[in-house]
């Protein structure tokens, strides 16, 4: 092997040591991407991305229900179960089984899933629905819900007997 034949093997090499020590560093950043971009998804965003599909939700206070995700809101899922359908507070949720390893970014979401878990219940007023409320210490209370507020709903538990439900104490509706 002559000069010129060694020196283009040994730029050769050196070109190759090169292209595998880019492929190596932009395989890291890759991955410090990716793991910069997943902790922007939500919640909300992966059980969007799981309409119609059945899953198991673990609730504080109520324990583990199951159905279909029918609806996902602002702060509130709509879960379609044997036992009727559950309104879910997503601040209750401890765990989730059975979600889509997808997400939908919330900039994807249509304007009516921004309504928030006020306008859920809202619409459970106007049905006059008898309902079960799961509170998150374990608690239940059964009646109707008649006015929502901004943080609380206004449930009728007895004729002329109301109560005041804060949002933060809430952990599902289920109505019966």
């Amino acid at each position: 092997m002559n000069w010129d034949e060694q020196l283009f093997a040994v730029l050769d090499d050196l070109e190759q040591q090169a292209e595998a020590l880019y492929g190596a560093e932009r395989d890291a950043e890759l991955a410090d991407r990716s793991r910069a971009e997943y902790a922007s998804v939500t919640l909300a965003s992966r059980l969007m991305a799981s309409l119609d599909r059945d899953v198991a939700l673990s609730l504080r206070g109520v324990g583990r229900v199951e159905g279909t995700l029918q609806r996902v809101g602002t702060g509130w899922a709509l879960l379609q179960g044997a036992g009727g359908d559950w309104v879910v507070h997503l601040d209750a949720v401890s765990g989730v089984a059975g979600a889509s390893p997808r997400s939908t970014p919330e900039v994807a979401w249509s304007p009516l899933t921004r309504l928030g878990l006020g306008s859920a219940l809202r619409r459970l007023g106007e049905a006059q629905e008898q309902c079960l409320l799961h509170l998150r210490d374990g608690g239940r209370l059964e009646g109707r819900v008649r006015r929502v507020g901004a943080d609380f709903a206004e449930v009728e538990v007895a004729p002329e007997r109301v109560e005041l439900i804060a949002f933060a104490a809430l952990a599902a509706i289920q109505s019966r």
